[in-house]
């Protein structure tokens, strides 16, 4: 079984205004539920998630486009998405769905939802231009064609 994973090309989401969100070039990718890299971004992800969050509290200068990335499932399948912007509540935390759904059918582009830290799979700011973060879109990188992968780098400043 597989799960889809947002392409690195979600990232421009937050780099567009709200309308063309839903005219980008984002696509799903197939991971495998498996995949070992993956499952260690997903947990580096988890594991300094506190820091990020401690620093999108208050975010130093030269940095902006601070997002989480989460899981949303719809019966036996999974997504996961970007949140743009997002804020903690009592129970978790709140913020707007920033991609088009390809897999799941349960939200829409734009929805404002509620989650949970449990179902943060990753974070990702920019500083100076370049990206922090987003440890599975790094992942991710490593499974284009060279060509996407070098465009993403160069466009959207990943330096991984």
């Amino acid at each position: 079984m597989t799960i889809a994973v947002r392409i690195a090309l979600c990232l421009l989401l937050a780099l567009v205004p709200l309308h063309a969100r839903a005219q980008s070039d984002d696509k799903a990718m197939m991971i495998a539920s498996d995949d070992a890299e993956m499952a260690a971004a997903i947990e580096k992800a988890r594991s300094s998630l506190d820091e990020f969050l401690a620093l999108s509290d208050t975010p130093p200068p030269g940095t902006d486009k601070f997002k989480l990335k989460v899981m949303i499932a719809d019966g036996n399948a999974t997504e996961h998405f970007w949140v743009i912007p997002f804020k903690r509540t009592e129970t978790g935390f709140v913020g707007i769905l920033a991609n088009e759904p390809e897999i799941v059918r349960n939200v829409v582009l734009g929805q404002n939802i509620e989650f949970t830290r449990d179902d943060i799979s990753d974070w990702g700011y920019t500083k100076n231009g370049r990206q922090v973060g987003s440890f599975t879109v790094c992942v991710m990188l490593k499974k284009m064609s060279k060509e996407e992968a070098e465009y993403m780098r160069t466009q959207y400043g990943f330096d991984c």
